[in-house]
């Protein structure tokens, strides 16, 4: 590796991780395009880098959200064993399903996620203030001191349709290598009605757990190349604690604008690569 790639992929990783950590998607979703794109490497191998990466940025930033009180325990705790099973079965497809196939996968996942962005937040700020008196409600329940100093209260609901959807985020996640926080945020912030900020908290928590496995999978498989996961790493670590202090102290519309543009512009180069155009793949 050349003093060149090795600091493109560092700079790449740590704006990325800062960028992801900021909403509790970590840098996975940034990693793959950057590694097929940049460095040329295929997209298993691409995909074994960045579910180490999301470890990382899972790790560095999960201390300081719960220091503030914005993940809640006991429903990452929930959902993540219904991640873990959905984990299990994009392991088994990983080989199946071909490289067209997945990064079409993945452009769509981006289109998505951009489109829940601009317009999945609003429901869930308006389910904010709707709390009620049901158990499932009052166990996963909880409050956290916002940027402005107010206290925010909430309670989740539909915590079983919730976990439902995080059985096809943690598919997605062994499948494509991202923290799967795409889909794990908005499935609790329109679904779960839970506060953007509790969401994404939460989902960091869950995308280091469900990254694990995975990423063990692919160390026993030989897929993992530990010279491409080292400059990776490293931004992502750098990232991911930058990222945590603006999540923290940011009110959040303008994250999800610089958010939803990045997505878009990702999904560009994966729908091409989706169509056989080799934009940067390896063989």
């Amino acid at each position: 590796m050349t003093a060149t790639l090795f600091l493109v992929l560092f700079v790449g990783s740590l704006l990325g991780a800062a960028l992801g950590s900021a909403l509790g998607m970590a840098g996975g979703i940034f990693v793959v395009p950057l590694l097929t794109i940049v460095a040329k490497v295929p997209f298993p191998t691409a995909v074994a880098v960045s579910l180490v990466s999301v470890i990382a940025c899972s790790c560095a930033s999960g201390p300081r959200f719960l220091a503030a009180g914005l993940t809640n325990l006991r429903l990452a705790v929930v959902l993540e064993t219904a991640t873990a099973f959905g984990a299990l079965v994009g392991l088994a497809m990983i080989g199946v399903v071909p490289d067209p196939i997945l990064y079409g996968i993945f452009a769509v996942v981006l289109a998505v996620s951009a489109i829940q962005m601009m317009t999945g937040r609003k429901e869930a700020r308006l389910g904010r203030a709707h709390v009620g008196s049901s158990p499932e409600r009052a166990l996963f329940s909880g409050t956290f001191v916002d940027h402005d100093g107010s206290t925010v209260s909430y309670r989740a609901s539909r915590v079983p349709a919730g976990a439902g959807l995080m059985f096809g985020a943690g598919t997605l996640s062994a499948l494509l290598g991202i923290g799967s926080g795409v889909l794990k945020i908005p499935a609790m912030d329109a679904a779960m009605r839970l506060p953007i900020k509790v969401s994404s908290a939460t989902a960091n928590l869950m995308i280091g757990v469900t990254a694990c496995g995975a990423a063990a999978a692919h160390l026993i498989a030989g897929t993992l190349d530990l010279g491409l996961s080292a400059p990776v790493v490293l931004g992502s670590l750098l990232g991911s604690v930058l990222g945590a202090k603006i999540l923290v102290r940011a009110a959040g519309p303008s994250l999800r604008i610089v958010f939803t543009v990045v997505l878009v512009v990702l999904a560009v180069p994966m729908t091409a690569n989706a169509f056989g155009l080799g934009w940067g793949v390896g063989p």
